[in-house]
């Protein structure tokens, strides 16, 4: 079976947004991501809910940006656990961004939240 498949990952977009209006969040690598809120122009302290709740709302099956099936965290408190990227353009932050996270036992796990970095191709 090709995975993620469509409905699956609707049913992840969907379980994370209930996570973050739970306020069940927790970061991967916080100073990483604070470094990646200051280049984005965020106050994450105050806003990264806001900003997760957007671009839940923003993205769709489409957007998914990872492998097929999905790559597995090599991270230590989320080793083994699927990774969800995905591509979007965030009206708020007013560029394209990427972000990743893993969903476990009803709390997201925010592993990257940054500027789009597409591939450049071979000249």
């Amino acid at each position: 079976m090709f995975r993620p498949t469509r409905k699956e990952l609707s049913n992840k977009l969907r379980e994370a947004k209930a996570a973050v209006q739970s306020q069940s969040v927790f970061l991967i690598d916080q100073g990483v991501i604070a470094a990646e809120a200051i280049e984005l122009g965020y106050d994450i302290a105050a806003e990264l809910l806001e900003i997760l709740e957007e671009l839940l709302d923003e993205v769709s099956y489409d957007d998914y940006a990872g492998a097929h099936p999905p790559r597995k965290s090599y991270k230590d408190d989320i080793q083994g656990l699927e990774l969800f990227p995905f591509v979007a353009d965030s009206q708020r932050l007013q560029c394209r961004v990427y972000f990743k996270f893993v969903l476990d036992q009803g709390s997201l796990w925010l592993v990257s939240l940054h500027k789009d970095r597409p591939l450049k191709e071979p000249p």
